[in-house]
């Protein structure tokens, strides 16, 4: 099996303006992905974000913003070291592109860069397969929190 890129597809009844907030901004995003998000949300703006409760031995992990266009594409890398500029062989790259899709929209995420990490193949696999089951247990909660978000919601 080949481990280059993850790639998902989804559809969200919301706008690409809407569905853009909700990728990019670290308090629609601790609503349907990690648990924490401290980061500024425009290019090269570098934070973490936790999964878990991180003050009991939950999980800080690096994230920086690569580029954030909206509405349109949002995308950063994450799980570098601390104190280390994120980028190809020491991170992962996450793209999210929006499309108008009729009253909606449709996101395609991509996740690469676990090959460049110099992980040998076991390691690799794993990772793939994490973040994988990862992605596939998150992204659906995506719609559904910003269906709440375009109604006037704020949770």
């Amino acid at each position: 099996m080949e481990y280059g890129t993850i790639e998902r597809e989804i559809h969200i009844d919301a706008s690409p303006e809407v569905v853009f907030d909700v990728v990019s901004s670290p308090e629609h995003l601790r609503q349907w992905w990690p648990d924490e998000a401290d980061y500024p949300a425009e290019p090269g703006g570098a934070g973490r974000i936790g999964f878990g409760d991180c003050a009991q031995g939950g999980t800080w992990v690096q994230f920086t913003v690569v580029d954030a266009v909206p509405p349109r594409l949002f995308s950063f890398r994450w799980t570098h070291d601390e104190g280390v500029t994120a980028g190809p062989g020491n991170s992962l790259l996450v793209v999210f592109e929006l499309q108008p899709a009729g009253t909606g929209t449709l996101l395609r995420m991509t996740e690469s860069g676990f090959r460049e990490r110099g992980w040998d193949e076991a390691k690799v696999a794993a990772e793939y397969a994490e973040h994988g089951t990862g992605w596939d247990y998150f992204l659906p909660r995506l719609p559904v929190y910003a269906a709440k978000v375009a109604a006037g919601a704020s949770a």
